[in-house]
């Protein structure tokens, strides 16, 4: 306050914000915690509804048929190549369907686990777990951007980014 100014000039600073004014503010704070968190569940389900499809595959093997497959051949989208089972109960194939990605090479043998009813097979052990759970990790980093920009959660934000960079540099490394 400069000396020569009453005091009741800058009382005004100071003074409560009206009823109306401070409703509305806790109101549009509310609904944008809401609506981030909203995002963010979202976000994480969409990416536990994503890797789940072929993590119950590698995680849940009781009862599923295990085995190998040597790649012998692959093209745009998948690679194929013959079935040894390793399980008791589990039947050779001439021809089994394994997802073409940075994971499979042609003339290399990986264990794996026969999807049922087909002759589609994901990979197993280890890599295959975190290799299925790839799509959970990106949504950790994307929901790390929500937590810690809408809900203001830096430090959650940052938790998740690692998590899910910590879950995708596994799985890199795995394979």
């Amino acid at each position: 306050m400069i000396p020569a100014m009453p005091a009741s000039a800058t009382s005004h600073r100071h003074r409560a914000a009206p009823r109306k004014g401070r409703f509305s503010v806790v109101a549009l704070r509310f609904g944008r915690l809401a609506v981030a968190g909203a995002v963010t569940a979202l976000i994480l389900l969409a990416g536990v509804w994503a890797s789940w499809g072929t993590a119950q595959q590698v995680m849940l093997t009781k009862g599923r048929e295990q085995g190998t497959i040597e790649v012998s051949r692959c093209g745009a989208r998948t690679c194929s190549g013959p079935y040894t089972p390793l399980s008791a109960g589990s039947t050779a194939r001439a021809r089994v369907v394994i997802e073409k990605s940075v994971a499979v090479r042609k003339g290399q043998t990986y264990t794996v686990v026969v999807k049922p009813g087909g002759t589609e097979v994901v990979r197993s052990g280890p890599a295959g777990v975190l290799y299925a759970w790839v799509p959970m990790g990106g949504a950790l980093l994307l929901a790390s951007v929500v937590v810690a920009g809408g809900l203001g959660r830096s430090r959650a934000g940052w938790v998740l980014a690692g998590s899910g960079v910590a879950l995708m540099t596994a799985a890199f490394l795995a394979i």
